[in-house]
């Protein structure tokens, strides 16, 4: 039977008994219904995890005691960059857990010319923290130790300026006709993709100057979500740990 893997945001070590974080705690006692000697996978978001049995259920309070640590390496050896303009709605919260899902390494949520989508200061840092949540849910049930990245929002052109990745660099554009894909992604990929009315051209024009290369993914026009999802999965599969399936 699998067990249940639950992330806990703080330092761990073997032999010790620590008290589960409130929402994590009520959602084992009141929904899996936990009890005394149920047996458990803890992390911390570090690498490692470690078997764990239920000590004390009282109302919505569990602690549990630490036991082995095991660093099990679920990562892929394709380091993705998502650059994801942010949707409306709760699609972001979908990318995020599919990507997580699919072995991305780190999200930058930006906010295009063309977003739907505006932010503040303060409601940034609250989608940031929002979405680090559900990244944390989605290595919960997919069984990865590392949790990815996830930057706050920033308007799209800010971070081109700033950024120095040096990875292989694609832009998903469906009105691109397209580059020829002569190079591929030795340990390192960024991607990017677009808001529901696409890229602005000044925009492109950021993206060539900073090395992006423009690609399409395939001849239909594809959500910003389905997008996201199609272009991790297509590196995974030919690059990543998705390779010969």
């Amino acid at each position: 039977m699998r067990l249940t893997r639950i992330y806990v945001p703080s330092p761990l070590s073997s032999g010790i008994q620590i008290e589960l974080p409130q929402g994590t705690a009520a959602h084992l006692a009141k929904v899996l219904r936990a009890r005394s000697g149920d047996a458990l996978i803890v992390f911390d978001g570090n690498g490692d995890e470690f078997s764990a049995v239920v000590e004390t259920v009282h109302g919505a309070r569990v602690s549990v005691s630490l036991g082995t640590a095991s660093r099990l390496n679920r990562e892929s050896p394709l380091r993705v960059t998502l650059v994801q303009c942010v949707p409306r709605g709760d699609r972001m919260d979908f990318i995020v857990q599919k990507a997580t899902e699919l072995g991305v390494k780190r999200i930058v949520p930006v906010l295009s010319q063309r977003s739907i989508v505006r932010l503040d200061d303060k409601q940034s840092e609250s989608k940031a923290m929002h979405w680090r949540a559900v990244a944390a849910s989605a290595c919960e049930q997919c069984g990865r130790n590392l949790l990815p990245e996830i930057c706050t929002p920033q308007p799209l052109l800010d971070y081109l300026g700033a950024s120095t990745v040096s990875a292989w660099r694609l832009v998903f554009e469906p009105d691109s006709v397209g580059q020829p894909l002569s190079q591929s992604p030795q340990t390192e990929a960024e991607i990017a993709i677009g808001p529901e009315g696409g890229f602005a051209p000044e925009e492109l024009e950021a993206f060539r100057l900073s090395g992006f290369l423009r690609v399409q993914l395939g001849p239909r026009i594809l959500r910003s979500e389905t997008a996201a999802i199609a272009a991790l999965t297509w590196l995974q599969a030919r690059f990543g740990d998705m390779q010969g399936l």
